[in-house]
């Protein structure tokens, strides 16, 4: 009797467990990015929580999108993510290798893009030109940036 007791109160405190966590979910992060050139290919956002793991281009988290519901060069889609600071970058992965391809003086032959920033100069910005404070719910522009 006493077993059955302590089983029973385990699975009950077990499903309360497993119902909070799947409540507990982070939230939707809304990601617009406009300016795709074509809808081939895939596009890549990286996730990077500090300059240093940007600096070592080693993202927190990485997410792959198909670009079939592309409409007029805008995509909107939503990544998971707890509130907090991060640096997103895009890379418009026309090739699908998963990688940024360079043409022979290190200049980026794919679009890219940051974080409610858009890049004008040809020096890779710094961590702090595209952070954002991420609070739920958030909203983030993206640009995509052909050379």
């Amino acid at each position: 009797m006493k077993k059955t007791t302590v089983f029973g109160i385990n699975m009950l405190i077990g499903l309360l467990f497993i119902s909070l966590a799947s409540y507990i979910q982070a939230p939707e992060t809304q990601v617009k990015i406009t300016g795709i050139r074509s809808a081939g290919g895939k596009i890549i956002l990286n996730v990077f929580k500090d300059d240093e793991s940007y600096n070592k281009e080693q993202p927190y988290k990485k997410v792959t999108f198909d670009k079939k519901a592309i409409n007029n060069g805008t995509l909107t889609v939503m990544v998971k993510l707890e509130p907090g600071t991060y640096g997103i970058t895009l890379i418009d992965d026309e090739n699908e290798n998963g990688k940024i391809d360079k043409n022979f003086i290190r200049m980026p032959k794919e679009g890219f893009g940051f974080s409610n920033f858009f890049m004008e100069k040809l020096k890779k910005p710094a961590f702090d030109d595209f952070k954002v404070d991420l609070k739920s719910p958030a909203k983030i522009d993206i640009r995509v940036k052909y050379m």
